[in-house]
């Protein structure tokens, strides 16, 4: 250990953008024993890891990059597993820049270490020499139910069927997944990924009800009558727009229904083909993750034009450095300073463009950001044949939480206590649809701990 000095950091080799925009596969070559050892050999070992003290999920990072280095494979599959459900999942789609690699103690002059890439080896390794992730059976005689298959639903499961409880999970799609099925592109997530580890659970004894939607095709009341215990995952999916003039023109769309239906697509199922933009000028509103994923999936499917506005500079977006880096090397142009004030519509009532207002950064906030300005006089006008809107998202209210005690606060959000318990007794909720849009990882450990308070009322 401690050979930053000898060993620089390496990043996960990419394809070539003129390859991996010809297709939807992962852009990242898998790390190697050998490198994967390497950069788990520069560890220092910090007595006070910063990297796990940023981690939502407090993995053991130190740990199992020190057992990588000593090429202990299967214990350092044991301690990736133990606090993470998916931790093959995390190693590609979290933002490693502002979490574990953006405190790792290297940064400073020495570069972090590749902490994601290193974590996805462990785990894929592992699965190609046969591990699998430890689950007892169902050993006890409770049930619980989980409303949503998103990461939030998919981490209480693993934690429920780890204490040998039954789990029926309620999902309203095809299949399993939400947000890490239907809202992450192939690119940065396969989904065979996602598969793999649902037919874990599946082993461990998870019931999956697909195309079944509460409130519509089976009462909420039913599944709290037959289970123990619910858990609420049902996420964030309502998109936000701008709230101007013309954004209800028929090509003025939300980032989630377009990558829905690229989605359903690659999977070689029925989509609207409203959603095919080849050849056509693309502009995207909004500079988080999501953006990318809209700006990158429209490269992909043949737009003449991709271009990305963003109200704030580069140094602001709220995404991953690494995403907004590969956007670019697949040829997206970014016009950043610009906020929207209008869609412009032509005599057929369809976008044509959109009015922005050129902007500054002014002085700072109670929060320690920067105000936005507009410039007087600053206004100009992209032309667009599309215009998506990724501007973040807002929990849906589904009747059947009012109707049964669960309250929602001001803007939505499930209104939990300190176990995730809503206010109704017995049912629990997590993840966006209670703390509002954030990171996979957050919403993972928010299904871990409300599966944990869950596993301590009914098994104290």
């Amino acid at each position: 250990m401690r050979e930053f000095l000898t060993i620089e950091r390496i990043d996960p080799t990419k394809r070539l953008a003129v390859q991996r925009l010809k297709d939807f596969g992962e852009i990242y070559e898998p790390m190697g024993q050998n490198d994967a050892a390497s950069q788990s050999d520069r560890c220092i070992q910090c007595g006070d890891p910063f990297c796990l003290n940023k981690c939502p999920l407090h993995n053991y990072i130190p740990q199992w990059l020190k057992a990588v280095a000593e090429k202990d494979l299967k214990f350092a599959f044991k301690l990736s597993n133990e606090p993470s459900p998916f931790p093959e999942v995390m190693g590609r789609v979290c933002p490693h820049d502002r979490l574990c690699e953006g405190d790792c103690t290297l940064n400073d002059g020495h570069g972090a270490i590749t902490i994601g890439s290193v974590e996805t080896f462990i785990n894929e390794e592992g699965f190609r020499q046969g591990l699998k992730p430890h689950f007892p059976g169902i050993t006890t005689n409770k049930k619980v139910a989980i409303i949503g298959s998103g990461p939030a639903g998919l981490s209480a499961a693993t934690y429920l069927l780890r204490s040998g409880i039954a789990v029926t999970m309620y999902e309203r799609s095809d299949r399993a997944g939400g947000l890490l099925t239907y809202g992450i592109p192939n690119f940065k997530l396969d989904k065979k990924i996602v598969e793999r580890r649902v037919e874990f659970l599946k082993e461990a004894g998870l019931t999956l009800v697909s195309e079944c939607e509460v409130g519509k095709d089976i009462e909420f009341g039913e599944i709290a009558n037959q289970h123990d215990a619910v858990f609420v995952g049902i996420g964030a999916t309502k998109g936000k727009t701008a709230k101007i003039a013309g954004e209800n023109a028929s090509n003025v769309f939300v980032a989630m229904e377009y990558l829905t239906a690229i989605q359903r697509k690659n999977f070689a199922l029925s989509y609207d083909k409203k959603f095919d933009f080849k050849d056509l000028d693309v502009v995207v509103i909004g500079g988080g993750d999501t953006a990318m994923d809209c700006v990158r999936t429209a490269k992909r499917e043949g737009a003449k034009n991709v271009t990305c506005l963003y109200r704030r500079d580069a140094h602001n977006m709220p995404g991953s450095v690494k995403e907004y880096k590969n956007a670019i090397e697949e040829g997206v142009e970014f016009v950043f300073n610009a906020s929207p004030k209008e869609v412009v519509l032509g005599e057929n009532g369809k976008a044509v463009a959109i009015q922005m207002a050129k902007t500054v950064l002014g002085a700072k906030d109670e929060s320690g950001r920067q105000k936005m300005e507009e410039v007087k006089g600053g206004d100009f006008k992209v032309n667009a044949d599309v215009i998506i809107m990724a501007l973040g998202f807002d929990p849906a209210v589904p009747t059947f939480l009012a109707e049964n005690g669960i309250a929602v606060n001001s803007w939505g959000g499930i209104v939990v206590n300190e176990n995730f318990e809503t206010t109704t007794p017995g049912i629990y909720a997590g993840g966006d649809c209670q703390r509002g849009a954030d990171l996979v990882v957050t919403a993972a450990y928010d299904g871990r701990e409300a599966a944990r308070a869950i596993v301590k009322s009914l098994l104290g």
